[in-house]
Formats: structure tokens, C-alpha cells, sequence
């Protein structure tokens, strides 16, 4: 397992997470409705030809909490063996210290990741997750070998290759398990509620 950055690990203070969904999530109420993404590109360098699968808002008592959207190439469906990205963009400001304990709490809520493995990714996602403010966006890249990178503001945070990571990471949007399960099947294009 290696980690890079190409920043320094940011100062941390703590409020609300890029993961919210898991940490916040029995409190989280679903909005957001699946939409074309049209003429735009994932904001990651040398990403071209990429689409959305779908996409959806993640809210907290009714309150916009960030934009969720689930990109592969070309569009086609979300295959795990696949290469894809999921964009984040921000409704309002979220500390670093609190994306990274939303993430890691809903790793181990999903039981993929036990405290030493998550103490191991603990600086990983404190490069990977500056603090935000609304309208910033972080994608998360992953590659069928198990590499991810991150993005904040289109220029890379931070890179991992360990597809446990991968999975737990990424399984807290698209695993069946997740708590936000609308979301998820909006990320996915599967939802049917219109």
C-alpha cells in the first residue's frame, strides 16, 4: 500500500462530511431527483469522454448537504470491475477532520474496515479531504486494480492503491448495505420513482 500528496495534510477542526450519508444518515432525509448532467465534464484532468450514470442530493432534515453523481465512461452502466468517479460537490462548508470521521465511521458501520485498517487510511483521507466550502467538488477516481486518486478543485489530493480501500470507500454510496439506498439508485439510474 503507498500513499501520495500533493498537499499537505490540511488543518482540522471538525463539523459535518463529504460522507455524510453515512455518518448522519439515520438523521438524513433523501431528496434530489436523477438528471442529465448535459454538456458538462467531470472536473478531474484528462477525464474526457466520461458521463453520468446518475446522480442525486444528499440532505440532512431537509437541508442540501451536497451533490452526488456517478460517472463512467462513456455513460454506461456502474460495473465495480470498471473504471468510474464519484463527484461530490458541496452545498455548504464541511470541515476536513469531520469528512474523514464520517468516512471512516461508515467503513466500519459496513464492517470493511476494522480500526487498524482504518487507522492505516486515517492520513490517506486527511490529504485526500481538505476542508470545503459550498460549491467546491472532490471526486473520487477508482481503477479496476484497486488504485484510487482524489480530486479537490480538479488538482490531485491524494492516491491510494488498495482495493480494500476501494471497496469500503466507495461502498458507502453504492454498496447494497449503504443507508441512503434512494441515492444509491439514483447514482446507479436505477431509481424508478420517475
Amino acid at each position: 500500500m503507498s500513499i501520495t500528496s500533493n498537499l499537505p495534510i490540511p488543518e482540522r477542526a471538525g463539523v459535518r462530511a463529504l460522507l455524510l450519508a453515512g455518518g448522519l444518515a439515520l438523521a438524513c432525509m433523501l431528496g434530489g431527483a436523477h438528471a442529465s448532467a448535459g454538456e458538462r465534464e467531470l472536473p478531474a484532468p484528462g477525464l474526457g469522454g466520461w458521463g453520468v450514470v446518475g446522480q442525486g442530493t444528499m440532505r440532512w432534515y431537509g437541508l442540501p448537504l451536497y451533490d452526488a453523481s456517478l460517472w463512467t465512461r462513456g455513460a454506461e452502466p456502474w460495473r465495480a470491475e470498471q473504471p468510474f468517479a464519484l463527484e461530490i460537490r458541496y452545498a455548504r462548508s464541511i470541515r476536513s477532520e469531520r469528512l474523514v470521521e464520517a468516512s471512516l465511521d461508515e467503513m466500519e458501520r459496513l464492517g470493511l474496515a476494522d480500526a487498524a485498517r482504518r487507522e492505516r487510511w486515517r492520513p490517506l483521507l486527511e490529504r485526500a479531504f481538505p476542508s470545503v466550502e459550498a460549491g467546491d467538488t472532490i471526486v473520487g477516481l477508482a481503477q479496476p486494480d484497486g488504485r484510487v486518486v482524489f480530486y479537490h478543485r480538479g488538482a490531485p489530493t491524494a492516491e491510494l492503491r488498495d482495493a480494500a480501500f476501494a471497496t469500503a470507500f466507495f461502498a458507502i454510496w453504492l454498496d447494497p448495505r449503504t443507508r441512503e439506498p434512494g441515492l444509491r439508485a439514483r447514482l446507479l439510474g436505477i431509481d424508478d420513482e420517475g
